[in-house]
């Protein structure tokens, strides 16, 4: 048997097993977004990993090192907003080919430090050693949150309403940019280039959605909706019904589509990297958690669908047909051989 028999996730599944060998005070091993166990008796630490290879999460050279550091940091940042948590602390380890100048790396630690600083994020160390051929990059984030307040991926309900904090689909277009070498040359490939090379943590977002109360179930949209859902779905035991005409599709998105011939629908369901929090809310409290969040950050969340007792995802067509989908985002280990 191969890891592409079983995926990127069965493997996880596969060597959880007798991973925890002191379950005190541990509150979530394997399999949220970031780790969480008490350090007292109302506050959790959280802490979140992530590892970037060159030429499978990025392309060294259609990428400048600011970006490159910027989402390093970006994505674990990522996790711990879906948790709910404060970012703390950070670590970063790099293994550096000999072909990486100075300049690179001076440019990559400049955009992890400008991010941290903007999130008030310690950088307290790390590790560094040689590569024989590519770059790789290890990054560690520690965070808090009460637990009271804490959001998981297991705690979705029946009834509840399904949120997106930002529209989904514009990484995947920047990346199909970056791979095919399509010049970003008007604003709208601009915005879909950026999107890809230097994602929005939602950090204070994923903040106030936790401390409202109303939040059930989160997790960022970091392999694509229809996988991200998927694992809310499973691991709640529930299902999900999703329209197509509530999808956040960006502007700059069908523009790209249009103009490619692309569905943006495909791209919504399928792409990767957008870094949204993906949260269920219970009904009574929607209005209010969307009344709350655009006061505070004058963006508004986009309403997608609701979760239902089906145990399977729905898409719901303008005609009201519907047609269930499957996880068809980003897997490393199930891609073709």
């Amino acid at each position: 048997m191969k890891l592409k028999d079983i995926g990127e996730f069965g493997f996880i599944d596969r060597i959880s097993r007798g991973c925890l060998i002191r379950p005190a005070g541990i509150v979530k091993a394997i399999g949220d977004d970031a780790a969480a166990f008490r350090s007292d008796p109302a506050l959790l630490n959280l802490v979140t990993t992530d590892l970037l290879i060159e030429r499978v999460h990025f392309i060294r050279n259609a990428a400048d090192g600011y970006s490159l550091g910027y989402k390093a940091l970006a994505v674990n940042l990522s996790d711990i907003a879906a948790m709910g948590g404060t970012a703390r602390n950070a670590f970063v380890s790099i293994a550096v080919p000999q072909d990486v100048t100075l300049e690179f790396l001076d440019d990559f630690y400049c955009g992890i430090k400008s991010l941290a600083a903007e999130h008030e994020v310690n950088i307290l160390g790390g590790d560094t050693t040689g590569s024989s051929v590519d770059l790789v990059i290890n990054v560690v984030v520690t965070g808090t949150v009460a637990e009271s307040e804490v959001l998981f991926r297991d705690k979705a309900r029946v009834g509840d309403v399904i949120f997106s904090s930002g529209c989904l689909g514009d990484s995947s277009a920047g990346l199909h940019l970056e791979l095919n070498r399509i010049a970003a040359d008007t604003p709208y490939l601009k915005t879909l280039l950026e999107a890809h090379l230097r994602p929005k943590p939602f950090l204070r977002e994923g903040r106030l959605l936790a401390a409202h109360g109303g939040v059930h179930a989160a997790i960022d949209v970091s392999d694509g909706l229809s996988s991200d859902l998927g694992h809310i779905v499973r691991l709640s035991r529930v299902g999900a019904r999703l329209f197509i005409d509530r999808l956040p599709l960006s502007p700059a998105l069908q523009q790209f589509c249009r103009r490619f011939g692309f569905d943006p629908v495909e791209y919504a369901l399928a792409g990767g990297e957008d870094y949204a929090l993906l949260f269920t809310v219970t009904p009574s409290e929607a209005d209010a958690i969307a009344r709350d969040y655009f006061t505070t950050f004058g963006q508004s969340i986009h309403r997608l669908g609701e979760i239902t007792d089906s145990g399977k995802i729905e898409l719901i067509d303008g005609r009201g047909r519907s047609r269930v989908i499957v996880s068809t985002g980003w897997d490393h280990f199930k891609k073709e051989s």
